[in-house]
This record gives structure tokens, C-alpha cells and sequence, in this order.
């Protein structure tokens, strides 16, 4: 089996899954994880001969494919915010919309000029959110707090992995006794559960099978459940002047504002993503 024929037994067996575009992209991701090789480069040597290793790999990504799992999880790996992190089933997927959000923090840090300040992400999944604003803010003090062992053993290994220092906390947020250690900061964000579980029906089956429901899903009844008990978090452990931001679920954008404003928030800003979608709600202290 060389480069090319490989793309091509990769593109023919999730046909059936994938229109043909979607199709390729995901075997082009999987041929660069399993080869090393550029897109450039994999075209250049097409009729290069696979290793015995590196074809039992694309049998073993075909194979995952086939079962509807996402092509992150099949490499086991996502780009976020120009970092390649590590992702597996105890951790959702990073989507481009929540780079949007680290974005909009990093530029209200850097238009306010306080570089060292402290951030706290709730729910930190893969750790992209608090590596990311890391990153863009090497003298903020970052932290990021998650339920889920196995969701912040990923995090700290993509720390380690990218040599970020950021400070990983297990806690349940729902819980007012665990979070009552935490220190204050300047900065609090989330991107909480808030797919209300009627709605599991018109999920992707790759999302449904793979992702973790414990990051995904809240009750019908409360489908702001996890926006409430934060904002009441950030009101005893933000600063002065403090900024709490959310990524929201776009139909509960009005609600989100409403909430806040309820529990005293000031100069509240809900905001679109690029798709024209409410994404994003910051307020302060």
C-alpha cells in the first residue's frame, strides 16, 4: 500500500458516512498523523510505499471511522488556537467557535494592560481554553477546574506537552463546599454543559457515541443549571472589577443576559460568533 492508494481506501470506506469532501479531509488528517508528512509532501511522494506499522494504522483508523468515531478521537489528536492538543472520549473536542472567546478575553487583557492577572476556566475539558489564554498571556496566573479525573489528566499532559504552566483543580462546581477553597481572580470563564437532553435525538451520532455526556448535556427542566451556579461562584470569588465570560448555547442568549442581570452583573455584552450566532456573554463584577 503507497500514500496514495491509502487515500483512497480511506475516502472509499467512510464514503458512505461523509460527502466526499468531508471525506477527504479526514483521510488527509489521518495520512499526516500516521505518515508525518505534509499534504505538499504526501503529493510528492504518493507512490511511496507505507510501512507494515503505518498500514495497520490506517486499518485501525478505518475501523474507528466506520464506528462514527470522530477523526480527533481516531488520531487522538485536535488543533486549537494554534496548538496541537491531545484528546480522547473523556474530553469533548474543541470547536473553532470557542477560540472566539479566547480571542475576546485576550484582547479586553491586553486593551486593560494587566497582563498578571488571574484566570480561573470552569470546566476545562481538554485544558484548550486556559493553554490557549496561557499562551496569549504568559505572565497571567491561569487555573482550570474540572469534575472529571480523566478529563484533567488530558490537561495536564497537553500542559506538559506545550510547556504552559497552568494549575489543573478537581472540583464539582455544583458544589459549593469544594469550590469554597478557591482563590479570587480577575477573570472567570466557562463553556459549560448546556445541551438541554431533549435534544439528544438530533445529535450527530459521532457526538452521541463519543463524546462525553457529563460535558455536554444539562436537565430539560434547568437548561441553565450550570450559568447560574458559576455566576453565583463569580460573585464571591472575582475581584473587583472582575470579568466573568461565557460560551452560551445560541437559543438561551437572552436568557443568559436575564440571569445575570438578576444576580447584580454589570455592563453585560452578549455577542455573535463569525456565523452571526449568539455565542459569547462577558459581564463584571
Amino acid at each position: 500500500m503507497n500514500i496514495q492508494t491509502a487515500f483512497t481506501y480511506i475516502t472509499r470506506s467512510i464514503a458512505s458516512l461523509y460527502p466526499p469532501r468531508e471525506a477527504a479531509n479526514i483521510a488527509h488528517l489521518v495520512l499526516e498523523h500516521i505518515t508525518g508528512l505534509s499534504k505538499l509532501d504526501r503529493i510528492i511522494y504518493k507512490e511511496k510505499t507505507m510501512e507494515l506499522s503505518q498500514q495497520a494504522q490506517v486499518e485501525q483508523a478505518v475501523e474507528g471511522l466506520l464506528q462514527y468515531q470522530p477523526v480527533q478521537y481516531v488520531t487522538g489528536r485536535a488543533w486549537f488556537y494554534g496548538m496541537e492538543l491531545l484528546v480522547n472520549p473523556q474530553v469533548l473536542i474543541p470547536r473553532p467557535e470557542t477560540e472566539e472567546l479566547v480571542e475576546w478575553i485576550a484582547a479586553d487583557v491586553q486593551i486593560g494592560e494587566h497582563a498578571a492577572i488571574r484566570i480561573l476556566d470552569i470546566g476545562t475539558g481538554s485544558g484548550c481554553i486556559p493553554l490557549a489564554l496561557k499562551k496569549e498571556l504568559p505572565q497571567a496566573t491561569v487555573w482550570g477546574l474540572d469534575v472529571s479525573a480523566g478529563a484533567l489528566g488530558t490537561a495536564r499532559n497537553n500542559a506538559g506537552r506545550l510547556h504552559l504552566d497552568v494549575h489543573f483543580e478537581q472540583a464539582d462546581v455544583l458544589d459549593e463546599r469544594a469550590t469554597e477553597p478557591l482563590p479570587v481572580f480577575d477573570i472567570i470563564v466557562s463553556n459549560p454543559p448546556y445541551i438541554p437532553e431533549n435534544e439528544r435525538s438530533g445529535m450527530q451520532r459521532q457526538v452521541l457515541q463519543f463524546e462525553p455526556s457529563l460535558a455536554l448535556f444539562v436537565p430539560d427542566e434547568d437548561a441553565l443549571l450550570f450559568y447560574r451556579r458559576i455566576a453565583q461562584l463569580a460573585r464571591h470569588k472575582l475581584a473587583p472589577g472582575g470579568k466573568l465570560y461565557f460560551e452560551i448555547n445560541e437559543a438561551l442568549g437572552k436568557e443568559v443576559v436575564a440571569l445575570l442581570e438578576q444576580q447584580g452583573f454589570r455592563q453585560i455584552t452578549l455577542r455573535q460568533d463569525i456565523f452571526g450566532k449568539d455565542r459569547m456573554v462577558r459581564a463584571e463584577v
